[in-house]
Order: C-alpha cells, then sequence, then structure tokens
C-alpha cells in the first residue's frame, strides 16, 4: 500500500543499541510502518567520520542490521539497507556541500562539541551534515524523526532544500521534524540527569537490547532513586529524577500513564522487580531472533542488498532532477 506520507531516519552502526534508543526511535520506526512508505538506512558512510576498525564496523553493521529486523522492521513494508550501498547518497552530498555555506556548516553544534577545534579533526566531520541531508532529499521523505540532539541538522537540510529550489526550480520536499511525544529520553539508569546513549563511557546506566536476563536484573536493581522510598511521578521535580526514569520507562513499553503504574506501589523494589520483568519480555524476543539472523550472514547480506536495490530505485530520479536543474548532463542511463 502507498502512502502520501513518507519517512526517512537513519541510524549509524556504532556500539550497541540501548533501551533508549529502542523506546525513544525503534519502537516508532516498527509503529510507521502502519501508516507511512518507511525507508530505514543504516549510514555506515557517517561511521567513517572517525577513526573505525575494519572488522568491527562491518561486524557492527551486520549485528544493526539483525537488531532492526529483530525488533520488527519488515523488508516486505519499508526499505532498510545500507547508505554506502546506495552510491546517490554520495553525490547528492557533494551536491549539498555545493549549496551550503562554510558558516553553516561550522556552527553546527556537533562538529563543534566533537571537532573542539583540533586541526586533525576529520574533515568529514565538518561536511557531514551536508550528507545527512542528502540522505533526507534524495528520497522526497516528508517526515523525519528526530531527537533533540538533530534538530538542528534537519533545520539545515529545509534551510538547503528551500535554497536549492529557490535557485534552480523546485526540485526537493521540505520535510518535516516529528518528534516523539512519549519516552522520546530515556535516561542512564545510575545518572538520571543524562540520556541513556550507547556512546557512554559506562555500561551500568545503559541497558542494552542483547542484554541477558541476568544483566537486566542487576542494572535495574542498581539504578538510582532517592531516599523517600515513595513512588510517585514528577517531573519537574529534580529530586524524583530516577524514579521518574524507571516510570517512564515502564510507561513506554506497557503503553500505560506513569501515574496508573506509580499508584500501584508503596516500596522502590516491588517497582525495580516488575520493570525487570517488563524490560525481559520486550528484550527476549529480539535477543532470540537476533541470534537467528546471525546464524545466516549470507541472508541478512542479501536482504541488505535488495533493500539497496530498491532505495536506488527511488532515489534515482531526485538525483537525476537535481544534477540537471544545476545545469549537469546526466549519463544516458538517467542518473
Amino acid at each position: 500500500m502507498k502512502h502520501e506520507r513518507r519517512v526517512l531516519s537513519g541510524i549509524q552502526p556504532s556500539g550497541s543499541a540501548t533501551l533508549g534508543n529502542y523506546v525513544g526511535a525503534l519502537k516508532f520506526w516498527v509503529d510507521d510502518q502502519d501508516t507511512s512508505d518507511c525507508l530505514y538506512c543504516i549510514v555506515d558512510l557517517h561511521a567513517l567520520t572517525v577513526d573505525q576498525d575494519p572488522a568491527s564496523l562491518r561486524e557492527q553493521t551486520l549485528q544493526l542490521a539483525a537488531l532492526l529486523l529483530a525488533v520488527g522492521i519488515d523488508p516486505n513494508r519499508s526499505t532498510l539497507f545500507l547508505q554506502s550501498q546506495v552510491p546517490h547518497h554520495a553525490e547528492l552530498s557533494w551536491i549539498m556541500e555545493c549549496v551550503a555555506t562554510y558558516g553553516e556548516l561550522s556552527r553546527m553544534t556537533q562538529f563543534k562539541d566533537k571537532g573542539k577545534g583540533s586541526s586533525t579533526v576529520r574533515a568529514s566531520l565538518f561536511t557531514y551534515p551536508a550528507l545527512m541531508a542528502a540522505d533526507i532529499l534524495l528520497y522526497r521523505a516528508t517526515h523525519v524523526p528526530v531527537g533533540d540532539d538533530q534538530k538542528q541538522h534537519l533545520e539545515l537540510t529545509r534551510n538547503l532544500a528551500t535554497r536549492f529550489n529557490n535557485r534552480y526550480g523546485e526540485t526537493f520536499v521540505i520535510p518535516e521534524p516529528e518528534i516523539p511525544k512519549v519516552g522520546a529520553r530515556v535516561m542512564d539508569l545510575q545518572d538520571p540527569t543524562r540520556k541513556m546513549s550507547k556512546s557512554s563511557k559506562s555500561d551500568a546506566g545503559n541497558i542494552y537490547l542483547t542484554d541477558t536476563k541476568d544483566a537486566v536484573a542487576k542494572k535495574v536493581q542498581r539504578a538510582v532513586t532517592d531516599t523517600e522510598n515513595k513512588v510517585y511521578f514528577d517531573p519537574n521535580n529534580p529530586g524524583k529524577a530516577g524514579v521518574n526514569n524507571l516510570l517512564s520507562i515502564f510507561s513506554a513499553l506497557k503503553d500505560e500513564e506513569p501515574n496508573e503504574i506509580a499508584a500501584r506501589y508503596s516500596g522502590y523494589g516491588h517497582l525495580k522487580s516488575d520493570l525487570t520483568e517488563v524490560i525481559n519480555e520486550t528484550l527476549t524476543p529480539i535477543r532470540t531472533m537476533i541470534e537467528e539472523l546471525r546464524n545466516d550472514d549470507r541472508h541478512l547480506i542479501e536482504l541488505l542488498h535488495n533493500g539497496a536495490e530498491k532505495a536506488a530505485v527511488a532515489s534515482r530520479d531526485t538525483l537525476r532532477r537535481a544534477k540537471s536543474a544545476m545545469g549537469l548532463i546526466p549519463w544516458s542511463d538517467g542518473s
């Protein structure tokens, strides 16, 4: 079924996906398949902005592909593919670099944070917002799910698309940001003032989607709460940040209001025990399917190749139109 709404989402094959990634993004990716044309891209070219061990990058890419399939991304309903297998991304990225200005790219907060003025930082870290814009604009996406840390990059994408359209003629769809209203921020179990992140230096506050049942139990039992030992949800109270986080995770996984969950508990012990069970109910089938998929990497790679072929077909016309609009002469095959 074709939908008027087209969604493009990307994720880097670096680190292990956390429960925060699932609650804040992947769960919504799965749901979007019912209402939208969805393209899900493993952005392995973006991973090259920092040094990568080739064997590790390959392993992390395959592991992430298996995980996305395991959480519910259906290649029969969506397009799941590797960015590097669709050369249109790199080609349109150069065009976007020719539209963007130095000032715009230098203002990107992620570059300022990660580059920190170092002369040895890779040039790709500076220019990768142009590649991100190409990722989105190639597929004429109408909506792009983004977290708080990516809103600036999507705004740049919108600005570049508008500038291109005004200068060269209507070519790109201007995408709208989409920020999940529930569960968008799962916090670190040990430091509930910080978002749970796969780039965290410590594993203690992260629950990974491949964690064993015992690992989940230990992390939840050791999660920071407070000395009050009263279960209630108060997002405006910094002193309840730990308990708010546990209730928010529970809420996101069970589709129930945090206040309703809190009303069932008189202490933190039972809350943590039940939350452990809820998390493991979610993760056990995911872990099992990942293991099954990784038993046959050839089949997994074939699925990715099929997705790349679909993505190439979907993006070819946009690239052709963009090149033609700028005065470039296309090859006879229409690319």
